[in-house]
């Protein structure tokens, strides 16, 4: 088993209905069917549009549910979360009825919103017009980035991080920290000094990574020397 290490504040929240926990979470008693349906409440959670739906090969995409299911155990969770409810199931009429044979399965979370647009797909009313958006990016975190290249977090170095995540893009960060590693530059005034420039001067003026590490060697240099340990 490899050890959780555990949530960060940097993180982007999934909201969960209370029925889940006051209902679900008690009856489902197999492993499948609830990493389906968490899986599903992240994934509505954070689409954009107005109908939010999942297909099977969008289950099937994400390698560490599939790998923890396998083929058929991923239909059998989805099939245990429909029966249940949680899950709905749905495709356009087929040919006779107005559609195509052979029309796709389209899940949707059993809520109002779902379960409308449910019904308009079975009446042929509702078609994808795209792929549902994909999950959302796992963003960079500030102390893991700094442990891994830098060195141990210290409790003053914690809350230069926190304020950092709250300033600046995570991105910048991760870039920051990166050009410091490159530049042998192993400390966070380093980084700070970049990210400070970036601010003051605006991140898109840098024409390329070059400029970047210049504006960490002017800070080093220049009027903030005397503050960077080298």
């Amino acid at each position: 088993m490899t050890k959780f290490p555990g949530f960060t504040d940097s993180e982007t929240l999934t909201s969960i209905p209370d029925s889940f926990f006051r209902k679900l979470l008690y009856e489902i008693d197999e492993t499948g069917e609830l990493k389906v349906t968490l899986y599903a409440l992240w994934r509505f959670e954070h689409m954009q549009g107005r109908v939010h739906y999942l297909r099977r090969r969008d289950f099937a995409a994400e390698p560490e549910l599939l790998s923890g299911l396998g083929e058929a155990g991923l239909d059998s969770a989805l099939e245990k979360a429909v029966q249940r409810g949680s899950l709905l199931r749905a495709s356009p009429p087929r040919s006779g009825q107005g559609g195509q044979k052979g029309a796709e399965v389209y899940y949707f979370l059993n809520s109002p919103r779902g379960r409308a647009a449910a019904e308009a797909c079975r009446k042929g009313q509702w078609h994808p017009a795209a792929s549902p958006s994909a999950p959302p990016p796992e963003r960079p975190n500030v102390y893991r980035l700094y442990e891994e290249n830098i060195g141990p977090l210290t409790p003053l170095l914690a809350d230069a991080l926190r304020d950092a995540e709250q300033t600046y893009p995570p991105e910048w960060v991760a870039e920051a920290i990166e050009i410091a590693v490159k530049r042998n530059k192993r400390n966070w005034n380093y980084v700070e000094a970049i990210l400070r420039r970036w601010k003051e001067e605006g991140h898109a003026k840098k024409q390329d990574r070059r400029d970047a590490q210049e504006d960490g060697r002017r800070y080093v240099e220049g009027e903030y020397a005397d503050f960077i340990e080298h």
